[in-house]
């Protein structure tokens, strides 16, 4: 010890530095309990690292919280692009429109049949409408609901039904204003005896439209192709064409011819015509992209065949 003293004032200074040392340094005893401080990675500071840490923790907030919101704002904005790649037309009383919509539809009809029965159809085979991609539209309609007025005849829930459109080519008002779109509809045979059919209906359709200014006409031609019993459902050609015009912003008056041409079954070689004024008002804004629209149509048999005449057609519409 006195030879480390020896040296004079440099020694001195530099002993007070090794016993700082020597008692600052924890025993080993005491290194074995201490709890293992997380490892710093060079060049970050803890308090970078914290807030870091902070950083990754609201980002997973956000990306957890609203990811339903940004899907349903990415669906929201697929359906506006598909919608205004094509003319913006009013969905007919009865015609199903060769345009892309997405809305949810209930449809109550009226209909007296040509052996006296009345029928309270609540429902029409309409449904929710969407628009999953930007050419293509899934409708699915839940069974409507019959009601008739003989006690001898069932009341009950009909067929669900389904729908898809697939839009080949359209263009806007400023650019043509037409649109083709092909459809592929079935239906399930869910409904109880004497309301549904006993088996599916395959219904394959090519719709299409073209605008002039304020007019516009949409039509579709079909076939219904049951997948069995046809000698007793038969088979049918469907043709439907609108004729609308477009007055003040939100009145859609319209005339319908609905035809149908049957071709196997108990009517085979008969036709059906069936002519249908009416009228839509909308769109009216609710809330965003919510709107509310709603029509009415009569429709009068125009030929001496006809499975019904005299029927009314109350539409309610929320596109969105």
């Amino acid at each position: 010890m006195s030879r480390f003293l020896k040296v004079g004032g440099r020694q001195t200074l530099i002993l007070p530095c090794f016993l700082f040392a020597l008692i600052g340094s924890p025993s080993p005893m005491k290194a074995q309990q201490e709890p293992a401080r997380p490892e710093v990675q060079k060049g970050s500071s803890p308090k970078r690292l914290q807030q870091d840490a902070a950083s990754k923790e609201q980002n997973g907030e956000k990306k957890s919280g609203p990811r339903s919101k940004r899907f349903l704002d990415r669906w929201a904005e697929r359906a506006e692009k598909a919608r205004g790649e094509q003319p913006h037309w009013m969905t007919p009383v009865a015609v199903t429109t060769p345009r892309l919509e997405q809305e949810f539809r209930y449809d109550i009809a009226w209909q007296q049949a040509s052996n006296g029965v009345r029928v309270e159809n609540y429902g029409f085979s309409k449904g929710l409408e969407l628009i999953p991609a930007e050419k293509m539209e899934i409708i699915v309609s839940p069974p409507p609901y019959l009601a008739r007025n003989q006690s001898n005849k069932p009341d009950g829930l009909g067929d669900l039904s389904f729908l898809l459109k697939y839009r080949l080519l359209s263009r806007d008002e400023e650019n043509g204003s037409y649109i083709l779109t092909f459809f592929l509809g079935t239906t399930v045979p869910t409904g109880k005896s004497g309301i549904g059919q006993p088996n599916p209906v395959i219904t394959p359709t090519v719709a299409m439209g073209k605008g002039w200014g304020q007019f516009d006409i949409q039509s579709t031609l079909g076939a219904a192709l049951p997948t069995g019993h046809i000698q007793t459902l038969g088979r049918s050609v469907l043709w439907n064409t609108a004729f609308q015009y477009h007055l003040k912003e939100v009145l859609w008056p319209e005339v319908e011819v609905n035809s149908t041409f049957f071709i196997d079954g108990p009517d085979t070689g008969k036709k059906q015509s069936i002519v249908t004024p009416g009228i839509v008002f909308g769109r009216f804004s609710i809330y965003r992209q919510l709107h509310f629209a709603v029509g009415l149509g009569y429709q009068i048999a125009t030929t001496q065949f006809h499975t019904n005449n005299h029927n009314w057609i109350l539409t309610l519409r929320f596109p969105f």
